[in-house]
């Protein structure tokens, strides 16, 4: 993808941002409502299960192809499970952390993992290699990370 395609799509990108830093304090104040944050975390995904249940119906499309069920890893399948732990431990982390220190070290953690993903390939991703940019740009967030925490 050329640069210009990149630059094009950051913006999509940033409207994650702020959706997930948004739904970490939307899905508190369910929290704080209902006085459990399991019960808060299942009704968030019941709530994105129906919507995207309505949109994947309107699609159209056929569900299950002749044996796709069987070619996909076991590894795919821990995605709802990755979401559910998100989701449960940002509602819990969110009242703790404050917005910034919780956005800031979920994506801590995403740009380290990232580094790893891209740099083998790992789990679909294109192979990047890492670069001495990369690097650095980790390192400032690692240090913007620090700098957000400290009281």
């Amino acid at each position: 993808m050329s640069n210009l395609g990149v630059y094009l799509l950051l913006p999509i990108s940033i409207l994650i941002g702020i959706s997930l830093a948004s739904q970490a304090g939307v899905n508190s104040q369910l929290r704080l409502a209902l006085s459990n944050p399991i019960q808060a975390a299942f009704i968030s995904f019941l709530v994105g299960t129906i919507i995207l249940g309505i949109v994947a119906f309107l699609q159209g499309d056929t569900w299950f192809k002749s044996g796709t069920l069987t070619t996909i890893p076991w590894w795919a399948w821990i995605g709802g499970l990755l979401g559910a732990f998100n989701i449960a431990m940002s509602i819990f982390l969110a009242p703790k952390l404050g917005a910034v220190v919780l956005t800031v070290s979920v994506v801590c953690g995403q740009i380290l993992a990232s580094l790893a993903l891209d740099h083998n390939g790992w789990l679909g991703f294109p192979k990047i290699e890492i670069s001495i940019n990369r690097i650095v740009g980790a390192i400032f967030v690692v240090i913007g990370l620090v700098l957000v925490a400290k009281k």
